[in-house]
């Protein structure tokens, strides 16, 4: 017998068992009571009820986390596609020549602390042609004599309108101003704005070199250090000015912002001003003019944004945020957004206008999905689905961090070191707050509580200095021959006709209607102008 044979002799039971023959007792190898497949897995226990709506909701939040996250950075990211897109969201640095006359509205309501230096900053505007009207309520005479004593120091510029409507908000002061707007071109600012004195000089000419049925302008938090959420609501206006409108704007539905936005006399007229009876009057026009097909252009221009402050108070920005959110719903339910002519706009203005339904479920499952992971034993495909989110977020903090190091060098603002920490530190604490206006908002939209909440403003974005000279802008501007000061040297670069002595308090009077008689005719009657 060969070797070869002997071996295959002496394996024989090895490699062929004998079925018929128990096992023998083998240290380390015992049986198994769990029965197996045919695959060798081994069986799981049926879910309970619990279990199924409890890891549903885990792998629901995580889907929805995800998808918010890889859209708001794909916004966050729009105008830094390349080097062409981001010069194209700018302002012109060579403004043509004067050709509109605008009327500014200004709101204010108990802003006695703010409004008067803001309506001195906007008579200073270099432009040869415009109005302010400021609004201010017939029972708050504290605003009241304010208002009076700038519309004294500028009488060819500032009007008055007094508001005595029931219950009173800014859509509703805004249309009765809007009776008597003598401009082509309607412009919002809020009573604490702190306007660039080119502003409207660049906005005439991005009407003339558009077509434009309405210009957004940027606007821009600036008291970044104030606090922990201040620091994370100054980013979330840099990128939405900076980058996300512009998105919009492109993709054809646009919810417009609150102030430095512009609109034609005649869009306003025909959608008969801004609707009454929404929290979110400027989403809601935004809303209308897009579906209607109006042409919207953002303009962006870091020296020519509106600077403004973030809510003093937690409490403050609370109500706020439940506020915007609260007008998104209304607008959703309204349903002017149906009428975009195509799926994908309508799409997109769903996504977006159902956000504060999305975000208020997402804060309702996140106290379920903690209380899972600490005390549920959650299977690994599920458990490893939960953790899709972390990526998309982790990217987020990285284009914020970068963000706010931009926003330091654009605005000569000096980012500490420990403004890096409460940025990555206050990630998750606001993304619950987030969460939680959502809720609220949801809550009293269900109760009908449609009362208007409003914030209040304490001046924390001014100081007794002028605003630093931002990078790259200012200087273009003054090569393209528009300089700061008394003069209305776009009207004079332009060959206009406008005086360019006056000073800074009478500035852009010539064409300017408004004198004190018309004044006088308008009224001193409560509802009218005086």
């Amino acid at each position: 017998m060969t070797i070869s044979a002997t071996l295959l002799t002496a394996a024989g039971p090895l490699l062929q068992p004998n079925e018929g023959t128990a096992p023998s007792s083998v240290p380390n190898r015992g049986t198994t009571d769990v029965p197996t497949g045919g695959s060798g897995a081994v069986q799981q226990a049926a879910w309970s009820l619990g279990e199924w709506i409890g890891y549903s909701a885990l792998i629901a939040i995580s889907v929805l986390l995800t998808i918010v996250a890889l859209t708001t950075l794909w916004w966050m990211l729009h105008a830094w596609r390349s080097r062409d897109a981001l010069k194209s969201t700018s302002f012109s640095q060579t403004p043509r020549p004067a050709a509109h006359r605008f009327t500014l509205l200004v709101p204010g309501r108990h802003e006695q602390e703010v409004m008067g230096q803001t309506l001195d900053m906007l008579a200073k505007q270099d432009h040869p042609d415009f109005e302010i009207i400021a609004i201010v309520g017939e029972d708050d005479p504290e605003t009241d004599a304010v208002v009076r004593a700038a519309a004294a120091r500028h009488p060819e510029l500032i009007r008055v309108v007094v508001d005595d409507t029931l219950p009173k908000n800014k859509p509703k002061a805004m249309n009765l101003a809007l009776q008597y707007a003598t401009g082509d071109v309607v412009g919002v600012f809020d009573a604490e704005d702190e306007v660039y004195p080119h502003l409207l000089t660049l906005v005439d000419s991005r009407f003339q070199e558009t077509g434009a049925d309405v210009v957004q302008g940027g606007v821009q938090l600036m008291n970044f250090k104030s606090s922990w959420w201040s620091l994370r609501n100054v980013l979330e206006y840099y990128f939405w000015f900076r980058s996300r409108l512009h998105f919009h704007a492109g993709s054809k539905f646009i919810p417009l912002g609150g102030n430095t936005v512009f609109v034609t006399k005649e869009r306003l007229d025909w959608s008969n001003g801004w609707d009454a009876h929404c929290l979110a009057e400027d989403c809601e026009l935004g809303v209308r003019l897009s579906a209607d097909g109006a042409k919207v252009v953002v303009a962006y221009s870091p020296e020519a944004v509106t600077r403004e402050e973030t809510p003093p108070t937690f409490a403050s920005l609370l109500k706020q945020r439940t506020r915007w959110n609260q007008g998104f719903l209304q607008v959703l339910g309204k349903g002017e957004w149906k009428k975009l002519p195509s799926f994908r706009q309508r799409f997109f203005a769903r996504y977006m206008l159902t956000m504060p339904f999305i975000q208020a479920a997402t804060g309702l499952l996140i106290p379920l999905s903690v209380l899972m992971i600490l005390f549920v034993k959650v299977p690994t495909a599920i458990a490893l689905v939960s953790f899709i989110p972390v990526a998309p977020t982790l990217m987020l903090l990285a284009v914020e961090v970068v963000g706010l190091n931009e926003f330091g060098r654009i605005y000569k603002e000096k980012v500490r070191f420990r403004d890096y920490v409460k940025l990555v530190l206050g990630l998750v604490p606001y993304q619950v707050f987030l969460a939680a206006a959502a809720v609220r908002a949801v809550v009293r939209h269900a109760k009908g509580q449609n009362g208007w909440e409003k914030t209040e403003h304490t001046g924390q974005h001014r100081n007794a200095e002028q605003p630093a000279e931002v990078v790259g802008f200012a200087s273009d501007l003054s090569n393209a021959g528009v300089t700061d000061g008394s003069s209305a040297a776009a009207g004079s670069a332009a060959g206009s006709a406008s005086a360019g002595s006056a000073s800074a308090g009478s500035a852009g009077s010539a064409g300017s209607a408004g004198s004190a008689s018309e004044r006088e005719l308008a009224g001193t009657t409560t509802g009218g102008t005086r």
